[in-house]
């Protein structure tokens, strides 16, 4: 268990304020770019990603990654760096015009379908992909896009978690940002049962925009997690993490942890926390993408009323087998 503690307490003022003046006097930059990690196998969906990336398997008719850069997108955005891996290369293609599939769908008199193609692709050369050649860790692959990130603070997105709010996530933690400066993490709610799986923040003072993180824990114990909130997947970060995390040894599973750089980067830059409006989907999980499924779908005016129906009729046809089943038995 790693963790650390900041020195938030009244005790210390002088440092308080230190930090605080320093973030708010920093000539803050705006978040420009943002940072996919995709190059992990998704084996816990195999065989579907045995040829296909998991990052594209579809939530009703776009593909994860999909959902995931438009929340980017939404919050302005500019610059989309994806960290792939081998058999990544149908991404780069996702993100690029398809002329054969354009040409087919004009001569068919298909213009709404051409238009929805054009709204999801980036602008031209605002897409960026570079390889982690070696599978090292969430820590790894984000240093992996360290020479197109530059020297300015950037937006992480984990698209395993896909986040359903209005605003999305990334929009709602920026107002953190845009009042303090220094690095933001998004987190959430689970069951004190379940912190051991994640890594935990402890919460300091708080504002309308969210709170000042004085603890990081790494998957503790119930009995010594500093709260029930846990990292969610967005961040945005500073670039100074990038030398840390070149000189970052090998934590949990042998891997280069992005949470062991985070609570380095902590003794000397603010950490805000935002508490996410909306709900979450693990879609590295089997129940959780089949559960996005089900959500999308039925916020979707196009589909909502049929899926509804057919859910019912699913479920009534469950009841009524397990009702035929409990007078067997």
């Amino acid at each position: 268990m790693t963790e650390v503690s900041l020195s938030m307490d009244a005790s210390d003022p002088g440092e308080y304020r230190q930090i605080e003046n320093r973030s708010e006097s920093e000539n803050m930059q705006p978040i420009r770019k943002a940072v996919f990690p995709v190059a992990g196998l998704g084996t816990r969906f195999l065989p579907a990603t045995k040829a296909m990336p998991k990052e594209m398997l579809t939530i009703v008719d776009k593909p994860v990654i999909q959902y995931v850069v438009d929340e980017a997108r939404e919050a302005g955005i500019e610059h989309f760096v994806f960290v792939t891996g081998r058999n990544k290369s149908v991404i780069e293609d996702h993100f690029d015009i398809q002329l054969e599939l354009e040409l087919t769908l004009r001569e068919r008199g298909k213009i709404a379908e051409i238009e929805i193609l054009k709204a999801d692709l980036p602008p031209p050369g605002a897409t960026s992909f570079t390889r982690q050649q070696a599978p090292l860790g969430l820590g790894h692959a984000v240093w992996c896009a360290r020479n197109i990130v530059g020297n300015e603070p950037f937006a992480l997105l984990l698209p395993d978690m896909l986040m359903q709010g209005n605003p999305g996530c990334l929009a709602q933690m920026l107002a953190a940002y845009e009042r303090h400066g220094g690095n933001v993490i998004g987190v959430e709610e689970t069951a004190r049962e379940n912190v051991h799986r994640y890594g935990i923040v402890g919460v300091g003072q708080e504002d309308e925009t969210g709170f000042q993180i004085d603890r990081m824990v790494e998957k503790p114990k119930p009995e010594d997690a500093p709260s029930n909130l846990y990292i969610s997947g967005r961040y945005i970060l500073q670039p100074e993490i990038f030398d840390l995390l070149e000189n970052q040894t090998k934590g949990a599973g042998g891997e280069i942890q992005i949470t062991d750089a985070m609570i380095s980067l902590s003794a000397d830059q603010r950490f805000s926390g935002v508490r996410f409006k909306g709900r979450t989907f693990d879609c590295g999980s089997k129940v959780g993408f089949l559960a996005a499924n089900v959500a999308f779908a039925l916020s979707r005016d196009d589909i909502a009323d049929d899926f509804h129906s057919a859910l019912i009729e699913i479920m009534s046809g469950k009841a009524a087998r397990n009702e035929d089943g409990n007078r067997a038995a």
